[in-house]
């Protein structure tokens, strides 16, 4: 069974470079690899969505100069990345605080989404400048806009009124989570999309994540039984049966 929608928490890069006695950025720098062999497996074996967390807006309070790195790391991915996206028919999206990003990595973002824009595979979406809390939150703004304006009863407003409002609209909630580096924690990404998705915790470093451990995510997915709060297979004779 391959999930529809797969999003990923990339991290472990600070602690690759660490071990190694590198800078962080150097770190950064090799978890590219992985993006590049995750997004060709995503697309070969049919995943129609793959959304990476590549810049929280947390990300923002670290040091400048990390900060500089990564936004001209991510400036030069943006540009070397296209014609790959094109020969694997990947569309390039993006979802967050776009604005915050350096103007010459809006501009390049828009080049490259416009460029693989025409692409029916898998769509890769980066979540940059990317918070969830602040996303529900702007959601909440433009509804109760939209009240005071007269527009809208606050009865109106359910759950999915809420989702028609949020960054990722276009998209089918993740059916997989994954997160690499052995860490149990959301980080505030998705908080509501991934209400009923299954979770993957992989103790492999981002920079060392690749097709096969991608795959290993992927099958244990498989493993799951998905019941989004209903009984399984049988489930309600077992409760009898109590």
């Amino acid at each position: 069974m391959i999930p529809r929608h797969v999003a990923v928490i990339m991290d472990g890069n600070g602690r690759w470079a660490r071990t190694r006695a590198l800078a962080r950025i150097r770190g950064h720098r090799a978890g590219v690899e992985s993006v590049r062999s995750v997004v060709r497996t995503a697309g070969e074996i049919g995943v129609q969505y793959l959304t990476l967390y590549a810049f929280s807006q947390e990300n923002w309070s670290r040091p400048k100069s990390e900060i500089a790195a990564l936004m001209h790391l991510l400036d030069a991915f943006l540009r070397s990345e296209v014609a790959e996206l094109n020969q694997n028919n990947v569309r390039l999206e993006a979802i967050g605080q776009i604005e915050d990003l350096p103007a010459r990595v809006r501009r390049q973002l828009s080049l490259s989404e416009e460029a693989t824009a025409a692409n029916t595979g898998l769509t890769l979406i980066l979540a940059l400048s990317y918070g969830a809390r602040r996303e529900i939150a702007s959601a909440a703004r433009e509804l109760a806009r939209q009240a005071v304006r007269g527009g809208l009863s606050p009865d109106q407003i359910d759950e999915t009124l809420l989702a028609e409002h949020l960054y990722t609209r276009k998209y089918p909630d993740p059916d997989l989570l994954i997160r690499t580096s052995g860490e149990f924690r959301v980080s505030n990404f998705l908080l509501w999309q991934i209400s009923y998705a299954e979770f993957v915790i992989s103790p492999v470093l981002w920079p060392d994540f690749r097709r096969e451990h991608f795959l290993d995510a992927i099958r244990e997915y498989g493993r799951r039984q998905r019941r989004f709060g209903r009984l399984g297979p049988g489930g309600a004779e077992r409760e009898l049966a109590r």
